[in-house]
């Protein structure tokens, strides 16, 4: 029996939900990012057209797209979405692995018998997606990972596109090589210098040669070159760590400032934890200098906590024992070492815990209702979760 491997890729994800949410967006130029010292997050099909990609500088973003629509990063947002639409794929397969927010492979081997053809099947998706969000989707359908992977690539936006089995070869003999993933720029120079422009040049020479020329991700590379990837589908494994961070509107050595931010950015981890029903031991300040050099500070906690206090008093104290050497233009924190919130805790949590713990509770269900800027706690800069770059 041959694979089935579905990759589900939504269209310029961030933007589309914008546009989604509000209509008199649609059809603009809508470029979501880190604010003006940050970078693209997503751009729509027509801010795409003036040259605004992502990982762009939002500054040349504006210099490309005079007429562009520059929004703020809405996480919170983009994920209650994505849930959605990952809801929709789990009904169709228990085998999905999300591997980003808009994107996901989902392995359809064997399902024929109950949902009709791959095909058929993934055009119904493509559908129920649309109608259940108001945003389109491209699929790609394929033997494997990688194939599927760049099938749903080929026919952007509201594409479908399938590589039989059959097919693969004659297929991989004219595809660019940059199309496979894990080739960029500097190993397209490389393959360029070569002599290697498609998947079939790769296949002339021997994983001998591949591996001398490129290493490991020679043989790997040569594999793809034959259509070989027996990589499967993991699904969704538990949480590792909740974090957050922002580029800043402009470098700071202003700790009042940083300490705001941090108080933001623990409420967003505290509200992650609680909602997932995880506690975590280990908080983590990050921070980067005007420079781009990068530093972390961690403490490991006795009990592990969900509490937004708990995690702000910590990194605060992380913060105070940093000497800053020059402004920061970046601040974040984290929280690893995640257990389940059930586990062994305190026998007798004290009044103070308690009480914190029922005010968390009570901001979570208003912010739920009524959006995460309804009610804040003290200290806090206008802040959106998930606004930096």
């Amino acid at each position: 029996m041959h694979r089935v491997i579905m990759h589900v890729d939504m269209d310029a994800f961030y933007a589309a939900v914008e546009q989604r949410d509000n209509p008199e967006l649609r059809g603009k130029p809508v470029i979501v990012g880190g604010g003006t010292r940050g970078v693209v997050s997503a751009a729509s099909y027509e801010a795409r057209k003036y040259g605004v990609h992502s990982a762009l500088p939002m500054f040349t973003a504006r210099k490309l797209c005079p007429p562009g629509v520059f929004l703020p990063v809405r996480m919170g947002r983009y994920k209650e979405v994505s849930r959605e639409v990952m809801a929709l794929l789990a009904e169709v397969s228990p085998l999905v692995e999300q591997v980003s927010i808009d994107e996901a492979y989902v392995d359809l081997t064997g399902t024929e018998g109950l949902h009709g053809r791959p095909e058929e099947l993934a055009a119904r998706l493509k559908a129920q997606v649309r109608e259940r969000t108001g945003l389109t989707c491209s699929v790609g359908l394929a033997p494997n990972k990688f194939l599927a992977k760049i099938a749903s690539d080929l026919n952007k936006p509201d594409g479908l596109t399938v590589i039989p089995p059959e097919a693969v070869e004659n297929f991989l003999m004219t595809l660019p090589v940059e199309k496979i993933p894990g080739v960029g720029p500097k190993t397209r120079e490389r393959l360029a210098a070569l002599g290697v422009q498609t998947a079939g040049d790769i296949r002339r020479e021997t994983p001998e040669y591949w591996a001398k020329q490129l290493g490991k991700w020679g043989r790997a590379l040569y594999e793809r070159a034959l259509g070989i990837d027996a990589s499967p589908v993991v699904p969704e494994t538990e949480a590792k760590s909740s974090g957050a961070e922002d580029t800043l509107a402009s470098d700071t050595e202003d700790r009042e400032v940083l300490r705001r931010w941090l108080q933001a950015q623990a409420e967003e981890v505290g509200r992650d934890l609680r909602k997932h029903g995880l506690k975590g031991r280990t908080v983590t300040l990050k921070l980067k200098y005007s420079d781009f050099r990068q530093i972390t500070r961690s403490t490991t906690l006795l009990e592990p906590t969900h509490s937004t206090q708990v995690i702000f008093a910590a990194v605060a104290g992380l913060l105070e024992k940093v000497k800053l050497r020059m402004p920061v233009r970046l601040v974040g924190v984290s929280v690893s070492q995640l257990s389940r919130a059930g586990g062994q805790g305190v026998l007798f949590p004290s009044e103070g815990q308690m009480r914190q713990d029922r005010l968390d509770q009570a901001l979570d269900t208003i912010q739920k209702k009524f959006g995460h800027t309804a009610i804040t706690r003290g200290r806090k800069l206008d802040y959106e979760p998930g606004s930096g770059a």
